[in-house]
């Protein structure tokens, strides 16, 4: 069974959750504010951590950066519905997803155990990248599309590079402008990446227009979809 750890100060909340997803066969340890937490992943290891902004002691950013600092546990942020700019601040400090109060149960445990197959089943295949009949060689930095070979520049390379290894992740404009792109010598505006998203779509998607694979989350950024 997979381990939760769920960071919530609404105890009322927290027990409704818990209990919620014990029946959906999680195991769920709950923490109602950053001490806690903190001793609690010390102590034991978990699959995934659901992560409250607002905390007694402190803030759900804190510990998120903390544990983004030896560990790539999946950690999913609960944010109220007002808070893009905390969406965005937190997924820049490295969380996999979040999800927005009151929110539904059954979406709650789709976006959890999405997250944890997209870590359980990254494709890294010896030196390949593979999404259906997409294939990114790393080493030689090549794109098979069906078999057909895609010529890809250098900022295309590292930018499907990004994507495709943070596959089911958003990515905000920023993160892929640091993947991409010495941001700290050279200036890079957002239109910048809209045009190399697009040429991207016309090489991997079969109708650009209307994209499967890079996913616009608006107001955010991108996500590779397999």
């Amino acid at each position: 069974m997979k381990k939760i750890l769920l960071v919530e100060d609404d105890e009322t909340l927290a027990m409704g959750i818990k209990y919620a997803l014990e029946q959906e066969a999680f195991l769920v340890e709950v923490a109602t504010e950053l001490e806690s937490a903190r001793k609690r992943i010390d102590e034991k290891d978990f699959d995934l951590i659901l992560l409250d902004v607002m905390l007694p002691n402190g803030n759900g950013f804190q510990l998120c950066k903390e544990i983004r600092t030896y560990s790539d546990l999946p950690i999913i942020f609960l944010t109220a519905r007002d808070e893009e700019v905390n969406i965005v601040m937190g997924l820049e400090l490295g969380a996999d997803d979040y999800i927005t109060k009151p929110f539904k149960l059954k979406e709650l445990v789709a976006r959890i155990r999405a997250n944890l197959r997209r870590i359980e089943g990254k494709k890294t295949v010896n030196r390949y990248l593979i999404s259906g009949q997409i294939r990114l060689d790393i080493v030689n930095q090549k794109l098979m599309v069906e078999d057909a070979e895609q010529h890809l520049t250098p900022v295309e390379f590292r930018l499907l590079f990004a994507l495709m290894d943070n596959a089911g992740r958003i990515l905000t404009r920023d993160q892929l402008l640091g993947y991409v792109w010495n941001t700290e010598s050279d200036f890079v505006d957002d239109n910048t990446l809209s045009v190399h998203i697009r040429k991207l779509r016309e090489k991997i998607e079969d109708d650009p227009s209307k994209p499967e694979h890079i996913l616009t989350v608006r107001g955010l950024g991108y996500r590779w979809r397999e």
